[in-house]
């Protein structure tokens, strides 16, 4: 008898359970390697995840909208159709495919680009004579010249996922003199889009009711572990007032042509971070993490609850018209749930704002994992005194940082502020050079 449990794959590293968001595959349906047969919803995003069986889907054990801890059997696969009943009667009984001829293997996500594997299971990354990749890592491997032959996979039984290659690539540049090797960056210019997945069918919006409790979402749970990180962290504030005339005309002039006021401030911030590279490290037990690229991550609201930041990568790099482009596509994205976890997990420092609201200043919370965030708030017109000794109008807004004392002091936030507001104040225009 050849049965083999299909388990709920972990999706990030902070994932402890997942939600069937929907089972693409119905029992009794015939499944190929590599298929999608349910798609999962993470911390973040909903998540095509294929098999690495051929055979029949037998027996769901989650339904659709229920969760299950990650590692936990979800379905069972049968080899064959008369193994189906025998399937059926081993999930009713409460018991495993112990007599499977093969150990149960999870089935890895990979949706159109690699998920990063918490636990490596590594094993050969040759199966039945062929490389076993995920399509994302081959696609990498492409772009990046990288032989897959050399690689060891540290997904599922030796599985090679996106993040080995470029992993490999980013070893392949690091200088040797590097106490601390940053998190492999992704080396394009901007991000790779995938090509356009599946339309998801809309998240309910649940009716608050008086008295009622309404259960937090997966989304809103992410967000709860991440909140709860971060009050080990010691961290300070430092507000400056930055004048806006020259940004907002800027603005005016080429909004036209698809800019956004996300990608002008997000560009202005990456550009300034090149200047002040200890802005866009993190806290390390080893050390302090220099990150090799500018990776600008951008708070979103969701609409069903919940917050993603979507990550413009190499923000200091890409013009300004394909930042906005980008980032267009990732809000979209975002909130369809469709975004890879490269595309939100890869930040090394964050935006947020709330000026959009009218709010004139706020103190954000510092992200796991980075040095950085920066509270935007809106700009208004103010009465300020002119050099010339006379009084005079002029577009302003309040900036709050918030950083990890235990690596950036005051002097070099004040430092990064004062450099972000002398570009945004008398070189707007460099932004779309």
């Amino acid at each position: 008898m050849s049965i083999h449990e299909v388990f709920m794959p972990a999706l990030s590293s902070t994932m402890t359970e997942g939600k069937i968001v929907s089972w693409v595959k119905s029992p009794g349906d015939k499944v190929e390697k590599g298929e999608t047969v349910v798609v999962v919803e993470s911390d973040k995003a909903d998540m095509d995840v294929e098999t690495f069986y051929e055979g029949f889907l037998a027996h769901i054990i989650v339904e659709a909208g229920e969760t299950a801890p990650v590692g936990s059997a979800i379905a069972f696969i049968a080899e064959t159709e008369a193994e189906i009943e025998q399937a059926k009667s081993l999930a009713n009984s409460g018991g495993v495919a112990a007599s499977a001829t093969s150990s149960p293997e999870p089935i890895p996500a990979t949706a159109s680009a690699a998920t990063p594997a918490l636990a490596s299971q590594n094993g050969s990354n040759h199966k039945e004579g062929r490389l076993v990749a995920s399509p994302r890592a081959r696609k990498l491997a492409k772009e990046l010249k990288v032989d897959l032959t050399t690689l060891q996979g540290s997904g599922p039984h030796g599985r090679i996922v996106a993040e080995d290659v470029e992993a490999l690539s980013y070893k392949g540049k690091q200088p040797a003199t590097s106490p601390v090797a940053p998190p492999a960056p992704v080396p394009t210019s901007a991000p790779v889009v995938p090509p356009a997945p599946r339309t998801p069918a809309p998240a309910p919006v649940v009716a608050a009711v008086p008295g009622q409790i309404v259960p937090l979402t997966t989304f809103q749970n992410a967000v709860v572990r991440n909140m709860v990180a971060t009050i080990s962290v010691p961290v300070f504030r430092v507000g400056y007032t930055i004048t806006t005339d020259g940004l907002d005309k800027l603005y005016k002039q080429i909004k036209s042509k698809g800019v956004t006021m996300t990608a002008l401030l997000a560009k202005a911030v990456a550009v300034t971070l090149q200047k002040h590279p200890l802005l866009n490290a993190s806290y390390s037990d080893q050390g302090i993490v220099y990150h090799s690229d500018i990776n600008i991550s951008v708070a979103v609201a969701m609409d069903d609850g919940g917050l993603i930041t979507p990550v413009l990568q190499n923000a200091d790099a890409v013009d300004i018209y394909s930042l906005s482009r980008t980032w267009k596509s990732l809000v979209e994205r975002a909130r369809a749930k469709q975004l890879q976890p490269q595309e939100y997990n890869s930040g090394t420092f964050t935006l947020s704002n709330l000026g959009m609201f009218g709010v004139d200043k706020f103190d954000a919370i510092l992200p796991p994992g980075q040095g950085s965030i920066l509270a935007i708030g809106a700009s208004r017109p103010q009465v300020v005194a002119t050099p010339d000794g006379l009084f005079g109008v002029r577009q302003q807004m309040q900036v709050n940082i918030t950083s990890d004392h235990r690596i950036i002091y005051g002097a070099h936030a004040a430092a990064f502020l004062q450099d972000l507001a002398k570009l945004i104040e008398t070189n707007p225009q460099s932004l779309t050079m």
